[in-house]
C-alpha cells in the first residue's frame, strides 16, 4: 500500500513527509535526491491492537502499515518532459493514491514559486500536468482502437467511444475519478493505468495559528473542499510545521501537546487513517504469545485469501477460520471465556472477512 506525497516547491511537503519519516517506528528511509524518491512506512494507528497486546503481552507487536514516498520534480510542463516530469509521472504511477499538499498559510519567510499564495492555482497546476499525461496516453489509445474497430470487433468500439468521452472530460480540466461510467466501462478504463484514476486526499496545509479551528474560519479552505468534492477527491486539513513538532516528541509529551491543542490525535494519524479508509482497506487481528498483528486487507475479501495474507500455506490448505469479534473478546477478557459463551464462531471459505475480526485460521498442508 503506496502512497505518493505530491506539491509544488514551498508548500510544506518535504515538512509534512518529513514528519512522516519520524513518526514512522518501521522507518526506511534512503538518503534525499531530487530523482529518487524518499520512502517512509508508518503504522496505522490502532486502538484494538493496543489492548489485544495489553491481554496477550506478546513478544512482539506488529500494526498495519501505510508507505508513503515523497514525489519530487513537479514542474509547468512535466506532461510535456519539462524538468524531472518523466520521472515525476512515473513514480506517481506506482503509487496507489496521491497526498497533494496544499499551501493554505501566510509566511513572507517562505516565497512561493508563483509569487503568491492560492491553493486552487496550485492544486490546478498539479492537477493539469496529470491531466495532459492522461490526455496523451487516451490519445494513443484512440488511435490505435479506431485502427483495431474495423475488423468490426464490438470491443474496439466501445473502447473508442470511452476514448472519446475520456478526452471530453480532459478537456474541461476533469479527472477520470469524476467520470461517470457504466460497469462495463470501468473495467476498460481501469486497464489503461490513467495517474488520475487515483484517490487524492488534498492535505490543506495550514499556519499552526489555524490548527484547531473549523474549515470555515480559514481563508481559502472553502474553495478547496468544494473544488475536491466537485472531482471525487477528499481533504484534510493539517499543519506540516506543528506534525514536525509532534513527531519528534517522546510518546508522553507527544499526547500532552495534542491534547493542549485540542485536536484529539495528530494530524499524521488522522491522515494514516483517512488514506487506508480512502483505499478501501480494513484489519484483522491475529493474536498470541508471540505475536499480536494487524493485517491489512480490502473490503470485501473471503476468509482464504485473508489467510494467504499471513502465509500461502494458510490459504492453500484453508480449512477454516475461528473468529471472535473483537468487542466480544474484550468483554469477557479471554479467548476461553468466547469459547465458553459460544463467541467464537467457526467460518468457511465463503465468509467476508470484517474489520477488527480477531482471528485464528486452521489449515493442512
Amino acid at each position: 500500500m503506496k502512497l505518493g506525497v505530491v506539491g509544488l516547491p514551498n508548500v510544506g511537503k518535504s515538512t509534512l513527509f518529513n514528519a512522516i519519516t519520524n513518526a514512522g517506528a518501521m522507518a526506511a528511509n534512503y538518503p534525499f535526491c531530487t530523482i529518487e524518491p524518499n520512502t517512509g512506512v508508518v503504522p496505522v494507528p490502532d486502538d484494538r491492537l493496543d489492548k489485544l497486546s495489553a491481554m496477550f503481552h506478546p513478544k512482539k507487536t506488529t500494526p498495519a502499515s501505510i508507505e508513503f514516498v515523497d514525489i519530487a520534480g513537479l514542474v509547468r510542463g512535466a506532461s510535456r518532459g519539462e524538468g524531472l516530469g518523466n520521472k515525476f509521472l512515473s513514480h506517481i504511477r506506482e503509487v496507489d493514491a496521491i497526498v497533494h499538499v496544499v499551501r493554505c498559510f501566510q509566511d513572507d519567510n517562505i516565497i512561493h514559486v508563483e509569487g503568491s499564495i492560492d491553493p486552487l492555482r496550485d492544486m490546478e497546476t498539479i492537477n493539469l500536468e496529470l491531466i495532459f499525461s492522461d490526455m496523451d496516453t487516451v490519445q494513443k489509445r484512440l488511435d490505435k482502437s479506431k485502427k483495431m474497430s474495423k475488423t468490426g470487433d464490438k470491443k474496439y468500439q466501445a473502447e473508442v467511444d470511452l476514448a472519446q468521452k475520456a478526452l471530453d472530460h480532459f478537456e474541461k480540466g476533469l479527472p477520470a475519478r469524476s467520470l461517470e461510467l457504466s460497469a462495463s466501462e470501468s473495467e476498460i478504463l481501469g486497464q489503461w493505468f490513467l495517474l488520475t484514476t487515483k484517490p487524492v486526499i488534498y492535505a490543506l496545509n495550514i499556519s499552526e495559528e489555524d490548527v484547531g479551528k473549523d474549515a470555515d474560519e480559514i481563508a481559502d479552505v472553502d474553495r478547496v473542499k468544494e473544488v475536491a468534492s466537485c472531482e471525487g477527491a477528499q481533504t484534510l486539513l493539517i499543519s506540516a510545521a506543528i506534525e514536525e513538532e509532534i513527531a519528534a516528541m517522546e510518546p508522553s509529551e507527544k499526547q500532552q501537546f495534542i491534547q493542549e491543542l485540542g485536536i484529539g490525535q495528530s494530524g499524521l494519524d488522522r491522515l494514516v487513517q483517512q488514506c487506508y479508509e480512502l483505499l478501501g482497506l480494513i484489519s484483522f487481528l491475529t493474536s498470541g504469545e508471540d505475536e499480536c498483528r494487524a493485517w491489512t486487507i480490502t473490503k470485501g475479501t473471503k476468509a482464504p485469501q485473508a489467510a494467504g495474507k499471513i502465509h500461502t500455506d494458510f490459504e492453500k490448505g484453508f480449512i477454516r477460520a475461528e473468529i471472535v469479534p473483537f468487542h466480544s473478546l474484550m468483554e469477557l477478557g479471554s479467548m476461553l471465556a468466547c469459547r465458553e459463551k459460544g463467541l467464537v464462531r467457526s467460518e468457511g471459505k465463503e465468509y467476508v472477512m470484517q474489520d477488527g475480526d480477531v482471528t485464528l485460521f486452521r489449515f493442512n498442508v
